[in-house]
Protein backbone atom coordinates (compact mmCIF):
# COMPACT_ATOMS: atom_id res chain seq x y z
CA UNK A 1 0.00 0.00 0.00
CA UNK A 2 1.25 3.53 -0.46
CA UNK A 3 2.64 5.16 2.31
CA UNK A 4 1.87 8.97 1.86
CA UNK A 5 -0.61 10.45 -0.27
CA UNK A 6 0.33 14.17 -1.80
CA UNK A 7 -1.11 16.21 -4.68
CA UNK A 8 -0.79 14.41 -6.95
CA UNK A 9 -2.90 11.48 -5.98
CA UNK A 10 -5.33 13.58 -3.43
CA UNK A 11 -8.46 13.69 -5.45
CA UNK A 12 -7.96 10.73 -7.40
CA UNK A 13 -8.01 8.43 -3.58
CA UNK A 14 -11.04 10.86 -2.46
CA UNK A 15 -12.58 9.50 -6.01
CA UNK A 16 -11.72 6.25 -4.73
CA UNK A 17 -13.68 6.41 -1.92
CA UNK A 18 -16.70 8.45 -2.99
CA UNK A 19 -17.42 5.52 -5.45
CA UNK A 20 -17.61 2.76 -2.15
CA UNK A 21 -19.71 5.69 0.52
CA UNK A 22 -22.22 7.17 -1.34
CA UNK A 23 -22.05 9.76 1.97
CA UNK A 24 -18.61 10.65 1.30
CA UNK A 25 -19.80 11.06 -2.91
CA UNK A 26 -22.32 13.66 -1.59
CA UNK A 27 -20.27 15.80 0.27
CA UNK A 28 -17.75 16.17 -2.63
CA UNK A 29 -20.84 16.64 -4.75
CA UNK A 30 -22.60 19.43 -2.65
CA UNK A 31 -19.38 20.71 -1.13
CA UNK A 32 -16.56 20.14 -3.98
CA UNK A 33 -13.25 18.51 -2.62
CA UNK A 34 -11.73 19.23 0.61
CA UNK A 35 -7.93 21.31 0.79
CA UNK A 36 -5.18 18.93 1.22
CA UNK A 37 -4.03 20.44 4.34
CA UNK A 38 -0.42 20.21 5.40
CA UNK A 39 2.32 21.51 7.61
CA UNK A 40 5.58 21.37 8.08
CA UNK A 41 7.41 18.65 9.59
CA UNK A 42 9.07 21.13 12.35
CA UNK A 43 8.64 22.02 16.35
CA UNK A 44 6.94 24.89 15.72
CA UNK A 45 4.25 23.03 13.92
CA UNK A 46 4.05 20.38 16.89
CA UNK A 47 3.96 23.27 18.97
CA UNK A 48 1.01 24.74 17.23
CA UNK A 49 -0.86 21.24 17.48
CA UNK A 50 -0.50 20.75 21.27
CA UNK A 51 -1.98 25.07 21.36
CA UNK A 52 -4.56 23.66 19.79
CA UNK A 53 -5.63 20.30 22.31
CA UNK A 54 -8.89 21.71 23.39
CA UNK A 55 -8.97 24.81 22.49
CA UNK A 56 -10.53 26.89 19.46
CA UNK A 57 -8.26 26.99 16.29
CA UNK A 58 -8.60 30.63 16.62
CA UNK A 59 -6.79 30.63 20.28
CA UNK A 60 -4.54 28.12 19.48
CA UNK A 61 -3.22 30.82 17.12
CA UNK A 62 -3.12 33.73 19.17
CA UNK A 63 -0.83 32.17 21.33
CA UNK A 64 1.56 30.67 18.43
CA UNK A 65 1.67 34.27 17.09
CA UNK A 66 2.31 35.94 20.26
CA UNK A 67 5.52 32.89 20.47
CA UNK A 68 6.31 34.54 17.42
CA UNK A 69 6.37 37.77 18.13
CA UNK A 70 8.56 37.33 21.40
CA UNK A 71 11.22 34.41 19.99
CA UNK A 72 11.42 34.88 16.22
CA UNK A 73 11.66 31.52 14.89
CA UNK A 74 10.06 29.12 17.32
CA UNK A 75 13.01 26.65 17.83
CA UNK A 76 13.28 23.97 21.03
CA UNK A 77 16.90 26.06 21.86
CA UNK A 78 14.56 29.69 22.03
CA UNK A 79 11.57 28.08 24.10
CA UNK A 80 13.51 26.38 26.84
CA UNK A 81 15.49 29.73 28.17
CA UNK A 82 11.88 31.44 28.74
CA UNK A 83 10.16 31.57 32.32
CA UNK A 84 6.89 30.32 32.99
CA UNK A 85 5.87 34.39 33.82
CA UNK A 86 7.11 34.79 29.42
CA UNK A 87 5.12 31.75 28.06
CA UNK A 88 1.90 32.80 30.16
CA UNK A 89 2.12 36.32 28.59
CA UNK A 90 1.79 34.17 25.12
CA UNK A 91 -1.46 32.79 26.24
CA UNK A 92 0.42 29.93 27.23
CA UNK A 93 -1.43 27.69 29.97
CA UNK A 94 0.60 26.00 32.52
CA UNK A 95 -0.22 23.15 31.55
CA UNK A 96 1.12 23.62 27.77
CA UNK A 97 4.15 25.65 29.24
CA UNK A 98 5.35 22.55 30.51
CA UNK A 99 4.32 20.17 27.78
CA UNK A 100 5.74 22.65 25.61
CA UNK A 101 9.20 22.16 27.15
CA UNK A 102 8.86 18.49 27.96
CA UNK A 103 8.54 18.89 24.08
CA UNK A 104 11.74 20.58 23.51
CA UNK A 105 14.11 18.96 25.70
CA UNK A 106 13.46 15.55 24.06
CA UNK A 107 14.15 17.11 20.58
CA UNK A 108 17.21 19.02 22.09
CA UNK A 109 18.53 15.62 24.23
CA UNK A 110 18.07 13.96 20.63
CA UNK A 111 14.75 11.37 22.61
CA UNK A 112 13.12 12.73 19.54
CA UNK A 113 14.45 13.16 16.09
CA UNK A 114 10.84 14.44 13.71
CA UNK A 115 13.58 13.70 10.83
CA UNK A 116 13.75 10.15 11.88
CA UNK A 117 9.95 10.20 12.29
CA UNK A 118 9.46 10.39 8.46
CA UNK A 119 10.58 7.21 7.76
CA UNK A 120 8.47 5.02 10.24
CA UNK A 121 5.65 3.38 10.70
CA UNK A 122 2.35 4.61 11.78
CA UNK A 123 2.42 2.63 15.65
CA UNK A 124 6.24 3.45 16.01
CA UNK A 125 5.60 7.47 15.28
CA UNK A 126 2.99 6.72 17.73
CA UNK A 127 5.26 5.36 20.26
CA UNK A 128 7.72 8.08 19.95
CA UNK A 129 5.13 10.85 20.31
CA UNK A 130 3.18 9.82 22.85
CA UNK A 131 6.54 8.48 25.04
CA UNK A 132 6.73 12.74 25.37
CA UNK A 133 3.81 14.45 28.40
CA UNK A 134 1.40 16.41 26.77
CA UNK A 135 1.10 13.87 23.57
CA UNK A 136 -1.11 11.87 23.13
CA UNK A 137 -3.15 9.80 20.44
CA UNK A 138 -4.80 13.00 19.11
CA UNK A 139 -1.76 14.99 18.68
CA UNK A 140 0.06 11.76 17.12
CA UNK A 141 -3.14 11.25 15.10
CA UNK A 142 -2.52 15.25 13.45
CA UNK A 143 0.66 15.39 13.23
CA UNK A 144 0.45 11.83 10.95
CA UNK A 145 -2.52 13.27 8.84
CA UNK A 146 -1.18 16.89 8.72
CA UNK A 147 2.60 16.87 8.45
CA UNK A 148 3.11 12.92 7.40
CA UNK A 149 0.46 12.36 5.26
CA UNK A 150 0.04 8.62 5.58
CA UNK A 151 -3.16 7.91 4.69
CA UNK A 152 -4.79 5.38 7.15
CA UNK A 153 -5.76 7.34 9.95
CA UNK A 154 -9.08 8.50 11.53
CA UNK A 155 -8.91 10.43 15.28
CA UNK A 156 -11.33 9.29 17.40
CA UNK A 157 -10.15 12.07 19.39
CA UNK A 158 -11.02 14.73 17.03
CA UNK A 159 -14.87 15.68 17.49
CA UNK A 160 -15.81 17.32 14.65
CA UNK A 161 -14.35 14.43 12.61
CA UNK A 162 -16.67 12.04 15.21
CA UNK A 163 -19.69 14.59 15.22
CA UNK A 164 -19.37 14.63 11.06
CA UNK A 165 -19.54 10.67 10.98
CA UNK A 166 -21.97 10.61 13.16
CA UNK A 167 -24.41 13.06 11.25
CA UNK A 168 -23.64 12.02 7.71
CA UNK A 169 -24.27 7.97 8.65
CA UNK A 170 -26.89 8.84 11.21
CA UNK A 171 -25.02 7.42 13.96
CA UNK A 172 -26.46 8.17 17.21
CA UNK A 173 -24.95 10.34 19.76
CA UNK A 174 -24.67 7.58 22.36
CA UNK A 175 -22.45 5.23 20.07
CA UNK A 176 -19.24 3.81 21.75
CA UNK A 177 -15.69 4.20 20.92
CA UNK A 178 -15.92 0.61 19.41
CA UNK A 179 -19.21 1.21 17.24
CA UNK A 180 -17.39 3.89 16.06
CA UNK A 181 -14.27 2.23 14.99
CA UNK A 182 -16.63 -0.75 13.11
CA UNK A 183 -17.63 2.63 10.77
CA UNK A 184 -14.84 3.23 10.08
CA UNK A 185 -12.84 0.05 9.28
CA UNK A 186 -14.84 0.05 5.94
CA UNK A 187 -12.83 2.82 4.39
CA UNK A 188 -9.51 1.37 5.40
CA UNK A 189 -7.13 1.83 3.52
CA UNK A 190 -7.47 5.66 3.17
CA UNK A 191 -9.15 6.40 6.26
CA UNK A 192 -7.10 10.10 6.58
CA UNK A 193 -8.55 11.16 2.95
CA UNK A 194 -12.28 10.17 4.82
CA UNK A 195 -11.76 12.14 7.89
CA UNK A 196 -10.73 15.28 5.87
CA UNK A 197 -13.91 14.82 3.44
CA UNK A 198 -15.69 14.69 7.09
CA UNK A 199 -13.84 17.79 8.51
CA UNK A 200 -14.80 19.36 5.31
CA UNK A 201 -18.48 18.87 5.42
CA UNK A 202 -18.07 20.21 8.83
CA UNK A 203 -16.69 23.10 8.39
CA UNK A 204 -18.83 23.65 5.17
CA UNK A 205 -21.84 22.96 7.39
CA UNK A 206 -20.78 25.61 10.13
CA UNK A 207 -20.96 28.35 7.19
CA UNK A 208 -24.02 26.97 6.14
CA UNK A 209 -25.20 27.97 9.20
CA UNK A 210 -23.41 31.14 10.01
CA UNK A 211 -25.10 32.56 6.96
CA UNK A 212 -28.71 31.11 7.45
CA UNK A 213 -28.19 32.35 10.94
Amino acid sequence: MFSRFDHSNFHTLCDVLAARDKDLKAIIRKYGYPPLWSRPNTFETLVHIILEQQVSLASALSALNKLKEKTGEITPEGILPLTDEELKACYFSRQKTGYVRHLAQAIVSGQLSLAELESLDDGTIRQRLTAIKGIGNWTADIYLIFILHHPDVFPLGDLAAVNALKKIKKIPLTATREEIVAFTERWKPCRTLATMLLWHFYLEERKTAKTLS
